[in-house]
Protein backbone atom coordinates (compact mmCIF):
# COMPACT_ATOMS: atom_id res chain seq x y z
CA UNK A 1 0.00 0.00 0.00
CA UNK A 2 1.18 3.54 -0.80
CA UNK A 3 0.18 6.40 1.50
CA UNK A 4 -0.43 9.76 -0.12
CA UNK A 5 0.65 12.56 2.22
CA UNK A 6 0.48 16.32 1.88
CA UNK A 7 3.98 17.69 2.50
CA UNK A 8 4.40 21.29 3.70
CA UNK A 9 8.16 22.11 3.90
CA UNK A 10 7.61 25.40 5.76
CA UNK A 11 10.01 28.25 6.51
CA UNK A 12 13.59 28.54 7.74
CA UNK A 13 15.02 25.11 8.50
CA UNK A 14 11.73 23.48 7.51
CA UNK A 15 12.74 22.31 4.03
CA UNK A 16 15.98 20.77 5.36
CA UNK A 17 14.46 18.76 8.19
CA UNK A 18 11.45 17.82 6.07
CA UNK A 19 13.66 16.38 3.32
CA UNK A 20 15.71 14.40 5.85
CA UNK A 21 12.57 13.07 7.52
CA UNK A 22 11.04 11.94 4.22
CA UNK A 23 14.21 10.02 3.33
CA UNK A 24 14.17 8.24 6.68
CA UNK A 25 10.46 7.42 6.55
CA UNK A 26 10.93 5.89 3.10
CA UNK A 27 13.81 3.80 4.47
CA UNK A 28 11.41 2.08 6.89
CA UNK A 29 9.97 0.26 3.88
CA UNK A 30 6.61 2.00 4.07
CA UNK A 31 5.67 3.49 0.69
CA UNK A 32 4.74 7.17 0.48
CA UNK A 33 3.66 9.51 -2.26
CA UNK A 34 4.39 13.09 -1.23
CA UNK A 35 2.19 15.89 -2.52
CA UNK A 36 4.24 19.02 -1.85
CA UNK A 37 2.41 22.31 -1.24
CA UNK A 38 3.72 25.62 0.05
CA UNK A 39 2.61 27.88 2.89
CA UNK A 40 4.12 30.47 5.19
CA UNK A 41 6.37 33.51 4.97
CA UNK A 42 8.71 32.05 2.33
CA UNK A 43 5.72 31.16 0.17
CA UNK A 44 4.40 34.74 0.46
CA UNK A 45 7.77 36.21 -0.51
CA UNK A 46 8.21 33.92 -3.50
CA UNK A 47 4.65 33.98 -4.81
CA UNK A 48 3.57 37.52 -4.00
CA UNK A 49 0.47 36.13 -2.33
CA UNK A 50 -0.73 38.20 0.62
CA UNK A 51 -2.12 35.14 2.37
CA UNK A 52 0.28 32.66 4.01
CA UNK A 53 -2.17 29.75 3.80
CA UNK A 54 -3.50 29.26 0.26
CA UNK A 55 -6.66 27.25 -0.31
CA UNK A 56 -4.60 24.66 -2.19
CA UNK A 57 -3.01 23.56 1.09
CA UNK A 58 -6.31 22.95 2.83
CA UNK A 59 -7.71 21.23 -0.26
CA UNK A 60 -4.72 18.89 -0.43
CA UNK A 61 -5.00 17.93 3.25
CA UNK A 62 -8.75 17.37 2.96
CA UNK A 63 -8.14 15.12 -0.04
CA UNK A 64 -5.30 13.09 1.44
CA UNK A 65 -6.33 13.08 5.08
CA UNK A 66 -2.65 13.14 6.13
CA UNK A 67 -0.07 15.92 6.21
CA UNK A 68 3.51 16.31 7.38
CA UNK A 69 4.39 19.94 8.08
CA UNK A 70 7.64 21.76 8.75
CA UNK A 71 7.74 24.84 11.01
CA UNK A 72 6.07 28.00 9.69
CA UNK A 73 6.89 31.46 10.98
CA UNK A 74 4.34 33.83 12.53
CA UNK A 75 5.03 37.55 13.17
CA UNK A 76 4.76 38.56 16.84
CA UNK A 77 2.11 41.17 17.58
CA UNK A 78 1.66 42.24 13.96
CA UNK A 79 0.99 40.76 10.53
CA UNK A 80 -1.05 37.66 9.72
CA UNK A 81 -2.44 35.23 12.25
CA UNK A 82 -0.72 31.90 12.86
CA UNK A 83 -0.88 29.45 9.96
CA UNK A 84 -0.83 26.67 12.55
CA UNK A 85 -3.96 28.04 14.22
CA UNK A 86 -5.64 28.56 10.84
CA UNK A 87 -4.93 24.95 9.84
CA UNK A 88 -6.34 23.61 13.09
CA UNK A 89 -9.47 25.70 12.88
CA UNK A 90 -9.99 25.31 9.12
CA UNK A 91 -9.72 21.52 9.28
CA UNK A 92 -11.22 21.14 12.77
CA UNK A 93 -8.06 19.46 14.05
CA UNK A 94 -9.42 19.55 17.57
CA UNK A 95 -6.84 17.38 19.34
CA UNK A 96 -3.16 18.25 19.61
CA UNK A 97 -1.07 15.29 20.78
CA UNK A 98 2.43 16.00 22.06
CA UNK A 99 4.38 13.12 23.60
CA UNK A 100 7.38 14.09 25.70
CA UNK A 101 9.85 11.30 26.35
CA UNK A 102 13.47 11.09 27.44
CA UNK A 103 15.91 9.44 25.02
CA UNK A 104 19.49 8.28 25.67
CA UNK A 105 22.07 10.79 24.56
CA UNK A 106 19.74 13.79 24.83
CA UNK A 107 20.89 16.23 27.50
CA UNK A 108 18.22 16.63 30.17
CA UNK A 109 17.90 17.03 33.92
CA UNK A 110 15.59 14.01 33.96
CA UNK A 111 15.87 10.40 32.86
CA UNK A 112 12.39 8.97 33.34
CA UNK A 113 9.91 11.29 31.61
CA UNK A 114 7.28 9.60 29.45
CA UNK A 115 4.10 11.65 29.30
CA UNK A 116 1.62 12.89 26.70
CA UNK A 117 -0.12 16.25 26.44
CA UNK A 118 -3.58 16.22 24.87
CA UNK A 119 -4.46 19.84 24.06
CA UNK A 120 -7.80 21.16 22.85
CA UNK A 121 -7.00 22.93 19.60
CA UNK A 122 -9.93 25.04 18.45
CA UNK A 123 -11.40 27.03 21.35
CA UNK A 124 -10.19 29.10 24.30
CA UNK A 125 -8.17 32.29 23.93
CA UNK A 126 -6.80 31.05 20.59
CA UNK A 127 -10.23 31.17 18.98
CA UNK A 128 -9.30 34.57 17.52
CA UNK A 129 -12.21 36.52 19.02
CA UNK A 130 -10.42 39.77 19.84
CA UNK A 131 -11.30 43.45 20.12
CA UNK A 132 -8.68 46.13 19.61
CA UNK A 133 -8.19 49.10 21.91
CA UNK A 134 -10.33 52.05 20.88
CA UNK A 135 -12.38 50.08 18.35
CA UNK A 136 -16.11 50.46 17.88
CA UNK A 137 -16.48 46.85 18.98
CA UNK A 138 -14.76 47.68 22.26
CA UNK A 139 -17.31 50.44 22.91
CA UNK A 140 -20.10 47.92 22.40
CA UNK A 141 -18.33 45.40 24.63
CA UNK A 142 -17.90 47.98 27.40
CA UNK A 143 -21.63 48.69 27.26
CA UNK A 144 -22.43 44.96 27.39
CA UNK A 145 -20.21 44.44 30.44
CA UNK A 146 -21.72 47.47 32.19
CA UNK A 147 -25.24 46.12 31.56
CA UNK A 148 -24.70 42.54 32.73
CA UNK A 149 -21.86 43.00 35.24
CA UNK A 150 -22.46 46.40 36.84
CA UNK A 151 -19.73 45.82 39.42
CA UNK A 152 -17.13 45.22 36.70
CA UNK A 153 -15.60 47.79 34.39
CA UNK A 154 -13.32 47.49 31.39
CA UNK A 155 -10.41 49.97 31.32
CA UNK A 156 -10.88 52.56 28.59
CA UNK A 157 -7.49 51.67 27.09
CA UNK A 158 -8.05 47.90 27.11
CA UNK A 159 -7.92 45.35 24.32
CA UNK A 160 -9.89 42.15 24.94
CA UNK A 161 -9.63 38.52 23.87
CA UNK A 162 -12.56 36.22 24.61
CA UNK A 163 -12.18 32.70 25.97
CA UNK A 164 -14.97 30.49 24.64
CA UNK A 165 -15.09 27.01 26.21
CA UNK A 166 -17.96 24.83 25.02
CA UNK A 167 -19.41 21.70 26.55
CA UNK A 168 -19.18 19.87 23.22
CA UNK A 169 -15.55 20.89 22.67
CA UNK A 170 -14.59 19.94 26.21
CA UNK A 171 -16.33 16.59 25.97
CA UNK A 172 -14.70 15.50 22.73
CA UNK A 173 -11.17 16.41 23.86
CA UNK A 174 -11.53 14.65 27.23
CA UNK A 175 -13.04 11.60 25.54
CA UNK A 176 -10.14 11.66 23.09
CA UNK A 177 -7.68 11.70 26.02
CA UNK A 178 -9.28 8.68 27.71
CA UNK A 179 -9.49 6.72 24.46
CA UNK A 180 -5.85 7.59 23.74
CA UNK A 181 -4.88 6.32 27.21
CA UNK A 182 -6.66 3.02 26.62
CA UNK A 183 -5.32 2.53 23.07
CA UNK A 184 -1.76 3.23 24.21
CA UNK A 185 -1.94 1.29 27.50
CA UNK A 186 -1.61 4.41 29.64
CA UNK A 187 -2.65 4.32 33.28
CA UNK A 188 -3.91 7.82 34.15
CA UNK A 189 -5.49 10.99 32.75
CA UNK A 190 -4.98 14.32 34.51
CA UNK A 191 -7.36 17.20 33.70
CA UNK A 192 -5.55 20.56 34.03
CA UNK A 193 -7.64 23.67 34.71
CA UNK A 194 -7.98 27.00 36.55
CA UNK A 195 -11.58 26.49 37.65
CA UNK A 196 -10.88 28.00 41.05
CA UNK A 197 -10.66 31.41 39.33
CA UNK A 198 -12.48 31.04 36.00
CA UNK A 199 -15.50 29.30 37.41
CA UNK A 200 -17.64 29.36 34.29
CA UNK A 201 -15.22 28.60 31.42
CA UNK A 202 -12.68 26.37 33.17
CA UNK A 203 -15.44 25.27 35.54
CA UNK A 204 -17.38 23.86 32.58
CA UNK A 205 -14.26 22.07 31.27
CA UNK A 206 -13.65 20.48 34.68
CA UNK A 207 -17.28 19.44 35.16
CA UNK A 208 -17.29 17.73 31.77
CA UNK A 209 -13.95 16.03 32.52
CA UNK A 210 -15.39 14.58 35.72
CA UNK A 211 -18.45 13.31 33.85
CA UNK A 212 -16.38 11.68 31.11
CA UNK A 213 -14.01 10.10 33.62
CA UNK A 214 -16.90 8.12 35.10
CA UNK A 215 -17.32 6.35 31.75
CA UNK A 216 -13.73 5.01 31.87
CA UNK A 217 -13.28 3.42 35.33
CA UNK A 218 -10.33 1.38 34.03
CA UNK A 219 -8.26 4.59 33.72
CA UNK A 220 -7.21 6.53 36.81
CA UNK A 221 -8.43 10.15 36.81
CA UNK A 222 -7.11 13.16 38.64
CA UNK A 223 -7.61 16.91 38.35
CA UNK A 224 -5.04 19.62 39.00
CA UNK A 225 -4.90 23.41 38.89
CA UNK A 226 -2.55 24.52 36.11
CA UNK A 227 -0.03 26.37 38.30
CA UNK A 228 0.23 23.40 40.67
CA UNK A 229 0.64 21.13 37.66
CA UNK A 230 3.58 23.20 36.40
CA UNK A 231 5.27 22.97 39.78
CA UNK A 232 4.72 19.23 40.04
CA UNK A 233 5.96 18.66 36.50
CA UNK A 234 9.30 20.15 37.49
CA UNK A 235 9.48 18.33 40.82
CA UNK A 236 8.22 14.87 39.80
CA UNK A 237 7.41 14.57 36.09
CA UNK A 238 7.26 10.78 36.41
CA UNK A 239 3.95 11.14 38.29
CA UNK A 240 2.17 12.30 35.12
CA UNK A 241 0.97 10.14 32.26
CA UNK A 242 -1.71 11.62 29.95
CA UNK A 243 -2.63 15.25 30.54
CA UNK A 244 -5.68 16.91 28.99
CA UNK A 245 -5.82 20.70 28.82
CA UNK A 246 -7.48 23.64 27.15
CA UNK A 247 -5.80 25.43 24.27
CA UNK A 248 -3.74 28.10 26.06
CA UNK A 249 -2.65 25.91 28.98
CA UNK A 250 -1.83 23.12 26.57
CA UNK A 251 0.39 25.37 24.50
CA UNK A 252 2.36 26.56 27.52
CA UNK A 253 2.56 23.26 29.38
CA UNK A 254 3.62 21.32 26.27
CA UNK A 255 6.65 23.59 25.92
CA UNK A 256 7.42 23.16 29.61
CA UNK A 257 7.30 19.39 29.14
CA UNK A 258 9.52 19.62 26.07
CA UNK A 259 12.04 21.35 28.32
CA UNK A 260 11.98 18.33 30.62
CA UNK A 261 13.25 16.05 27.84
CA UNK A 262 15.79 18.27 26.07
CA UNK A 263 13.81 21.01 24.33
CA UNK A 264 11.50 21.57 21.39
CA UNK A 265 14.12 20.12 19.06
CA UNK A 266 13.15 16.63 20.24
CA UNK A 267 9.40 17.21 20.78
CA UNK A 268 6.97 15.83 18.15
CA UNK A 269 3.37 16.83 17.58
CA UNK A 270 0.18 15.72 15.87
CA UNK A 271 -3.02 17.67 15.23
CA UNK A 272 -5.89 15.24 14.84
CA UNK A 273 -9.41 15.76 13.55
CA UNK A 274 -12.24 13.55 12.40
CA UNK A 275 -11.26 13.71 8.73
CA UNK A 276 -7.60 14.80 8.66
CA UNK A 277 -4.41 14.75 10.71
CA UNK A 278 -1.38 17.03 10.46
CA UNK A 279 1.94 15.92 11.94
CA UNK A 280 4.47 18.65 12.66
CA UNK A 281 7.68 19.65 14.35
CA UNK A 282 6.68 21.72 17.38
CA UNK A 283 9.65 24.09 17.26
CA UNK A 284 10.19 27.29 15.29
CA UNK A 285 11.87 28.07 11.99
CA UNK A 286 15.36 28.85 13.40
CA UNK A 287 16.24 31.29 10.59
CA UNK A 288 19.70 31.90 12.04
CA UNK A 289 20.83 28.42 10.97
CA UNK A 290 18.62 27.94 7.91
CA UNK A 291 20.55 26.72 4.88
CA UNK A 292 23.59 25.66 6.87
CA UNK A 293 22.67 21.97 6.95
CA UNK A 294 23.04 21.62 10.73
CA UNK A 295 19.40 21.66 11.87
CA UNK A 296 18.29 18.83 14.13
CA UNK A 297 15.50 16.81 12.44
CA UNK A 298 14.52 14.88 15.59
CA UNK A 299 11.20 16.64 16.28
CA UNK A 300 10.13 16.27 12.66
CA UNK A 301 11.30 12.66 12.55
CA UNK A 302 9.49 11.73 15.76
CA UNK A 303 6.38 13.37 14.32
CA UNK A 304 6.83 11.08 11.33
CA UNK A 305 6.95 8.17 13.76
CA UNK A 306 3.61 9.33 15.17
CA UNK A 307 2.28 9.31 11.62
CA UNK A 308 3.44 5.72 11.13
CA UNK A 309 1.56 4.67 14.26
CA UNK A 310 -1.51 6.63 13.19
CA UNK A 311 -1.76 4.84 9.84
CA UNK A 312 -1.30 1.44 11.45
CA UNK A 313 2.36 0.89 10.52
CA UNK A 314 3.30 0.11 14.10
CA UNK A 315 6.20 -2.24 13.29
CA UNK A 316 7.80 0.46 11.15
CA UNK A 317 7.24 2.99 13.95
CA UNK A 318 8.90 0.63 16.45
CA UNK A 319 11.88 0.02 14.17
CA UNK A 320 12.29 3.74 13.53
CA UNK A 321 12.36 4.52 17.24
CA UNK A 322 14.86 1.70 17.82
CA UNK A 323 17.10 3.13 15.08
CA UNK A 324 16.90 6.63 16.58
CA UNK A 325 17.76 5.27 20.03
CA UNK A 326 20.76 3.41 18.59
CA UNK A 327 22.10 6.48 16.80
CA UNK A 328 21.62 8.70 19.86
CA UNK A 329 23.22 6.18 22.19
CA UNK A 330 26.29 5.84 19.97
CA UNK A 331 26.45 9.55 19.11
CA UNK A 332 26.60 8.90 15.35
CA UNK A 333 26.24 11.89 13.03
CA UNK A 334 24.55 14.04 15.64
CA UNK A 335 23.82 17.68 14.83
CA UNK A 336 25.67 20.34 16.86
CA UNK A 337 22.80 20.94 19.31
CA UNK A 338 22.87 17.26 20.24
CA UNK A 339 26.67 16.97 20.26
CA UNK A 340 28.39 20.38 20.59
CA UNK A 341 31.85 18.81 20.23
CA UNK A 342 31.00 17.04 16.97
CA UNK A 343 30.61 18.22 13.42
CA UNK A 344 27.43 16.47 12.45
CA UNK A 345 24.83 17.62 9.96
CA UNK A 346 21.14 17.18 9.18
CA UNK A 347 21.91 14.80 6.33
CA UNK A 348 24.57 12.99 8.35
CA UNK A 349 22.06 12.30 11.10
CA UNK A 350 19.56 11.07 8.51
CA UNK A 351 22.20 8.81 6.93
CA UNK A 352 23.02 7.30 10.34
CA UNK A 353 19.37 6.52 11.11
CA UNK A 354 18.85 5.01 7.64
CA UNK A 355 21.95 2.84 8.02
CA UNK A 356 20.70 1.62 11.40
CA UNK A 357 17.27 0.85 9.93
CA UNK A 358 18.68 -1.12 7.03
CA UNK A 359 21.43 -3.07 8.72
CA UNK A 360 21.19 -3.01 12.52
CA UNK A 361 17.53 -2.95 13.60
CA UNK A 362 15.71 -6.28 13.26
CA UNK A 363 12.53 -6.40 11.21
Amino acid sequence: MTYRVTLIPGDGIGPEITAATCRILEATGVKFEWETVQAGITYMEQSGDKEPLPDAVLDSIRKNGLALKGPIGTPIGTGFRSVNVALRQGLDLYACVRPCKTYPGIMSRYSDVNLVIIRENTEDLYAGIEFDKGSEAMVDLEALVAKHLPNKKLPKDAAVSLKPISEAGSRRIVEFAFKYAIDNKRRKVTAIHKANIMKFSDGLFLRVAREVAQQYPQVQFEEMIVDAACMNLVIRPESFDVMVLGNLYGDIVSDLCAGLVGGLGVAPGANIGTHATVFEATHGTAPMIAGRGIANPMAMLLSGRLMLKHIGERDAARRLEDAIRLVLREGIGLTPDLNPSGGGSTEGFADAVIEALRTRVPV
